[in-house]
């Protein structure tokens, strides 16, 4: 019997779940999605945060420490791969023989019982792409189930339970993660390199992992099995051939779905979309950047594939106007317009810089608190160089996450090493910085996945 197997097979029994690392933003969103489906739900989380109060208030208890008696009465153990495998709750299972069950694993299980699964994996754009997507389908009335990786005004969070047609999912590639779910629609934004701390041997086993991720779809009878991929991207280029059915998107001529007659105003950009050279719809994105194009673009790609009429493409594109810590307008200070980005990859904070640079009025003024040190040392070269736009940027201590620092990378090194590089030592001195320095007409960027938000929640009394 295989593993998937076995987890249906424990989860059409089981009646009570408990998650370790329970706040993280997919962790809680599985939650919520096990509790409407008719489990009694709990978890532990170390960090008190927003997430694990939202969670609280819903009638789901959480504990602040990894303890083996927490997981007492539970019939399975959910597991996020932030969590060791070696912690209390976990080797509490073993020993009891509970059922341990991975976060993908259990999300795979869910999605199968949908007709239309639309997985968007990629090194950058996930989470926006995932609620483009989803903000799509229900503005055209279709109802999706949708699970994503960061929260939406829209959804009121991250996740929302939708009919049993359309199940759309972030499809996250760290250790593999998307190839334990069930898509028949694999879309593939872009390869890069990142997550070295598993990806050991750099972009050849990346290029593996996507190739095999991309060809999901047409391993089992899926309904109109299809993969959406970027002819732009050189990595994503390299493994198009060893997909069966891939459809292309880009802006150069080779795409099938290709944007042309591109205008900008103020970092938003407006184009035609052609599908086999034919025209298909006029977009005008309401989101900054340039790489929302593509985003744009692939979310065209599905939706026209899965019978959305091409005035339904132009008003749900049209219409999107972004998500949480997704270039996400916080308020102002001196003037100076304040903004926070999950963006913590070399290539994610060149393109939101780039956007910002096109609509400020004055100087642009970055806080980047790096993500990971095995990411900011193996890629130390290309953060340094990934502030160019900014006038100044300012480097906050790297968070950690679920890392030991065995590199001796810093930011007070990586600071050093940027032109207009300078280090804070906390938020609150950032927070100084900000009412000091801003001034009227400036475009202040607060970027990183950590918690380098609470930046803003101290400017603002949030």
């Amino acid at each position: 019997m295989n593993e998937q197997n076995q987890i249906d097979i424990v989860m059409q029994t089981a009646k009570k779940l408990f998650f370790v690392g329970i706040g993280g933003i997919s962790m809680s969103s599985l939650a919520f999605v096990c509790r409407r489906r008719g489990y009694t739900v709990a978890g532990s989380d170390r960090a008190y945060s927003a997430m694990t109060d939202k969670l609280e208030n819903a009638g789901i208890p959480v504990v602040h420490t990894h303890l083996a008696e927490n997981i007492e009465g539970a019939d399975a153990v959910v597991y996020t791969g932030a969590v060791s495998l070696e912690s209390p709750e976990l080797a509490a299972a073993k020993a009891k023989k509970i059922p341990i069950i991975y976060r993908a694993d259990l999300l795979g299980y869910i999605m199968k019982h949908y007709i239309h699964r639309i997985g968007v994996a990629g090194m950058h754009g996930k989470s926006t792409c995932t609620s483009m997507l989803a903000h799509l389908f229900m503005d055209a009335g279709k109802k999706p189930t949708v699970l994503s990786g960061a929260e939406t005004e829209e959804m009121g969070g991250a996740y929302i339970i939708g009919n049993k047609d359309y199940f759309i999912f972030e499809a996250c590639e760290y250790k593999d993660s998307f190839l334990c779910f069930f898509p028949t629609v694999s879309v593939v934004l872009g390869i890069d390199l990142d997550h070295t701390d598993y990806f050991t041997e750099g972009l050849p086993q990346i290029k593996r992992s996507f190739t095999r991720y991309a060809n999901i779809p047409f391993e089992s009878d899926s309904a109109l099995p299809f993969s959406v991929m970027c002819a732009d991207d050189a990595n994503v280029r390299e493994i198009i051939p060893s997909v069966q059915d891939a459809v292309t998107f880009g802006i150069h001529e080779n795409a099938d779905y290709r944007a042309v007659a591109l205008s900008e105003n103020r970092g938003r950009f407006s184009f035609d979309i052609l599908k086999n050279g034919e025209f298909l719809t006029h977009i005008a994105l309401s989101v900054v950047g340039f790489h929302n194009i593509y985003n744009a673009l692939a979310s065209a790609a599905v939706g026209d594939r899965l019978g959305l009429s091409a005035q339904e493409i132009s008003a749900g594109l049209g219409s999107f106007v972004g998500l949480r810590r997704r270039f996400e307008y916080k308020g102002c200070v001196n003037g100076a317009e304040i903004y926070i980005d999950y963006a913590h990859h070399p290539r994610e904070l060149s393109a939101t810089l780039a956007g910002a640079k096109k609509m400020t009025g004055g100087r642009l003024i970055c806080f980047f608190e790096p993500h990971t040190y095995s990411r900011t040392a193996s890629l130390f070269d290309e953060f340094a160089s990934a502030f160019s736009d900014a006038d100044m940027t300012y480097f906050l201590d790297i968070y950690a996450a679920r890392e030991v620092n065995t590199s001796g990378v810093t930011s007070e090194k990586l600071a050093l090493a940027t032109p207009n590089g300078h280090y804070a030592k906390s938020y609150e001195e950032a927070a100084d910085i900000i009412r000091e320095a801003a001034r009227e007409g400036d475009t202040v960027m607060i970027l990183g996945a950590g918690t380098v938000d609470k930046i803003a929640d101290i400017l603002f009394g949030c």
